[in-house]
């Protein structure tokens, strides 16, 4: 039973998933959207929705937190900078999935994670 646990794994060490979570929400800030699969857009969006929510809040301390998640200083500056007095009265919901298809070498169900407007 898998009752109380919570997240993917996606049949990659630790390491690698968490990296692969800090690349996907550093591209989803970079370029305001992304074309993934569902589950991992589902994942990154939690992720993605911490981040802004860090911009937003706009202290040193959560500069530093946004840091050693992203660990790239432009997508910090632009999170800051840009992302955060944009949802400065929105109180959450900075995510989009659309579904958009499968992936045709093997079914999967693809779908763009964006940054709402």
């Amino acid at each position: 039973m898998r009752h109380r646990i919570a997240g993917r794994k996606f049949s990659r060490p630790t390491e690698h998933r968490l990296a692969m979570y800090r690349n996907m929400v550093a591209d989803l800030i970079r370029y305001g959207k992304i074309v993934t699969t569902e589950a991992k857009a589902k994942e990154v969006s939690g992720f993605a929705e911490k981040m802004i929510s860090l911009g937003k809040e706009g202290s040193l301390a959560s500069r530093k937190m946004a840091l050693s998640f992203a660990t790239d200083e432009e997508v910090v500056a632009k999170l800051f900078n840009e992302l955060a007095p944009k949802y400065a009265n929105r109180a959450g919901g900075y995510t989009r999935i659309v579904k958009i298809g499968t992936r045709i070498g093997d079914a999967a169900r693809m779908v763009r994670l964006e940054l709402v407007d």
